[in-house]
């Protein structure tokens, strides 16, 4: 990943399977038929998945990103790639009300570093700090505005998946800043942090980009209903519904 470091810009600064029970009981005379798990469990199988999936599509899309990457290139000054420090998935236990946490910090989750091609000026949050695209947003290159609207910035995404920082389905990762004013508004938005987060997801194919709060609402519906239903089968399913979304550009500025 070294060579990735030469073209990125840091921002911000600013369940195993359920246990086979017995078939039979202890009979007089006779051993009980002991209980046993399955060495395969449904995280497993998902990582496997992840990184055959993520391994694919790298090798299928270089063509596509190495173009991409001379575009921004030679279309606006500053590095390719743009890093974020994201929150990823919370692994933490409940909190127990009767130790004292003051002293730890609660960011929602693991911070972990995401890549993108960068579609903005590299001046773009100097003045405003971190906020969300809008519409014709004058912060936007050429070249970026394109690419956000087929969602091909997100392509370098790839890596983070190999690295085990994300899956391609689940959650879209926030900002530390953004999550902590978030969580102050909707109740239920640190849940979402229970599932690793994704390049695309059930939110996603089914709402436009964040443009108010009520957006983010309504966002969090689908993530906690992912959550609820999340399955080898439901993620093929989200995969295979991103394809549409992002051909016919729906939901991207």
């Amino acid at each position: 990943m070294r060579w990735m470091e030469v073209l990125v810009e840091r921002a911000g600064a600013a369940g195993a399977l359920p246990t086979i029970q017995r078939l039979w009981t202890a009979e007089p005379g006779h051993p009980a038929i002991e209980h046993f798990e399955s060495p395969v469990s449904p995280s497993r199988v998902n990582r496997a998945l992840n990184l055959l999936l993520a391994s694919v599509a790298l090798i299928v899309s270089l063509p596509v990103m190495l173009l991409i990457a001379l575009l921004v290139r030679i279309t606006s000054r500053g590095p390719v790639l743009y890093t974020q420090v994201r929150v990823g998935l919370d692994r933490r236990e409940p909190l127990d009300v009767s130790r004292n946490h003051r002293r730890e910090r609660n960011l929602g989750g693991r911070p972990f570093t995401i890549y993108k091609f960068r579609t903005m000026r590299v001046d773009a949050e100097q003045a405003s700090g971190a906020v969300w695209a809008q519409q014709s947003d004058p912060r936007i290159t050429a070249v970026g505005g394109l690419l956000r609207q087929y969602r091909l910035d997100e392509l370098p995404q790839l890596f983070n998946v190999l690295k085990g920082e994300m899956n391609i389905v689940g959650p879209r990762p926030e900002r530390p800043t953004i999550f902590a004013e978030l969580r102050e508004h909707i109740a239920e938005y640190p849940l979402r942090q229970r599932a690793k987060p994704g390049i695309t997801g059930l939110a996603q194919i089914n709402h436009h980009y964040d443009r108010s709060l009520e957006d983010v609402r309504t966002k969090v519906h689908y993530d906690l209903e992912y959550i609820r239903r999340q399955s080898v089968a439901e993620d093929l399913r989200i995969m295979l519904k991103t394809v549409p979304v992002i051909l016919l550009r729906r939901g991207g500025w």
